[in-house]
């Protein structure tokens, strides 16, 4: 009989680093002011869910394999019942995408569990 994967536990609200982690990224494709605008908005959006594929597919990005240092560390919170932070997206209308503006390293991690995962996270129009 299959092992089942472990239950993926969330945190009820991201992490405080999460959101200057998604300015810095989100500054090197959006204007400072419209980044941090955009973060602004994920700060105050409550958490919703979506399955860990379909979030791959709509952000067009490559899974990452468990030989990601990053991947192996949140590999481990997973196994060991810690909770994960939510994901902070960008719905980038412009380009029929989502920017995974943090959690990509979650997002790859959970998804090597359970594809079909539901993944707690905020999301924004861009």
């Amino acid at each position: 009989m299959a092992k089942s994967p472990p239950k993926i536990r969330w945190l009820a609200e991201c992490e405080p680093h999460n959101y200057p982690a998604a300015l810095s990224y989100l500054s090197l494709i959006q204007t400072p002011a419209k980044a941090r605008s955009i973060v602004a908005r994920l700060r105050s959006t409550p958490v919703g869910e979506f399955k860990a594929k379909d979030i791959f597919r709509a952000s067009g990005l490559s899974l990452l394999g468990i030989s990601n240092s990053h991947v192996v560390r949140d590999c481990k919170k997973i196994t060991s019942g810690k909770p994960l932070s939510p994901i902070l997206l960008v719905r980038d209308s412009a380009h029929g995408k989502v920017v995974i503006a943090d959690g990509y390293h979650r997002l790859c991690a959970l998804y090597s569990f359970n594809e079909d995962a539901l993944v707690h996270c905020k999301i924004v129009n861009g």
